[in-house]
């Protein structure tokens, strides 16, 4: 795996790719590039680049990253790594989605593949969204008779469908359970900024609520410092939490990968939409909880819903209208 850890700014001079030195590998391992416009290690990135980085040592991708690039930069990282022959070009493309299309159509015989919250486009750009849905509604159901005042809080970061439609998730998973539950929301503009997240989760807590759904890095710190118990997003946050994260609506990002290799190495078109491959019945996502936190008798009714959605008996809810 090659790795390139300097961010990138803004201005003229090219980037200086690096050599690509790594042990040998199966022929058919293609060549994955990722532009990450936040540090991969950010909970979102990180889930990626793990995926990424697991595919690398099975052989399967030979895989190498940007971190740290901003919007102004990033249609540039997208058009060298293209250049330099990559099969694949990972990246996001919310803050620059006109961009990311144009640099795509610039290249037909590369396949991107970019999370998005618009549609494919031609043959090789290939759109994905987060979807730990199904996981933050089990999370709810667990949530619901933790409460004692019977209002849960969220913190996210930007109102956008993939992230509305986690926290509405949230919210109807409580709600199944207790229908009365009030809710409290917040969004803090921006992908990372821990000390702000924490910040909105304590004035939620002194809003009245004594659960919390952590969309972003951060609210756990809030519920920690306060006394309060918190679910987790993307990754498992229960180790660094170990008295206040009791569930975890972790995304796996792995089948995703599998999802469009098959179709390069098929000469399959790309310009479809993998965002199924994020749900549970692809093992796209998972509910992670420390059974000793939650009430014995609540695990029943959420193991025979997580069967229902794992076969396709249940359908989480879909709602991506910005909650109140």
């Amino acid at each position: 795996m090659t790795t390139r850890r300097t961010l990138l700014t803004t201005g003229a001079a090219a980037l200086a790719l690096p050599a690509l030195i790594r042990p040998a590998r199966a022929q058919d391992a293609a060549r994955v590039a990722c532009v990450h416009a936040s540090p991969v290690e950010n909970a979102w990135n990180s889930r990626i680049h793990l995926a990424m980085q697991q595919a690398d040592a099975a052989g399967t991708i030979a895989y190498e990253f940007s971190e740290g690039v901003a919007a102004t930069d990033y249609p540039r990282a997208m058009r060298e790594y293209a250049e330099a022959g990559v099969d694949l070009v990972w990246g996001e493309a919310y803050a620059v989605e006109r961009e990311a299309r144009e640099v795509a159509a610039d290249y037909p015989d590369t396949a991107f593949l970019m999370g998005s919250s618009g549609g494919p486009a031609g043959d090789n750009f290939g759109v994905f969204g987060t979807r730990n849905h199904e996981a933050a509604y089990l999370a709810g159901m667990l949530a619901a008779p933790l409460s004692e005042t019977g209002t849960f809080g969220s913190v996210g970061g930007y109102p956008i469908p993939e992230v509305n439609l986690l926290i509405n998730a949230f919210r109807a998973g409580v709600r199944e359970v207790r229908p009365d539950a009030t809710f409290l929301n917040g969004f803090i503009g921006a992908w990372f900024d821990p000390a702000r997240a924490q910040e909105m989760a304590i004035a939620q807590i002194d809003g009245g609520a004594d659960i919390l759904f952590g969309e972003r890095i951060g609210t756990a710190d809030g519920a920690q410092a306060r006394g309060v118990k918190a679910i987790g997003s993307l990754i498992d946050y229960t180790p660094r939490y170990p008295e206040t994260v009791f569930a975890n609506a972790i995304w796996n990002f792995g089948p995703t990968i599998d999802a469009i290799l098959s179709d390069i190495r098929s000469g399959t078109p790309v310009g479809r939409d993998y965002t199924e491959y994020s749900f549970m019945a692809h093992g796209g996502n998972e509910l992670a909880f420390v059974e000793a936190m939650v009430p014995a008798d609540a695990i029943p009714a959420m193991e025979e819903r997580r069967a229902a959605i794992r076969s396709g008996a249940f359908t989480v809810p879909i709602e991506a209208d910005e909650p109140a």
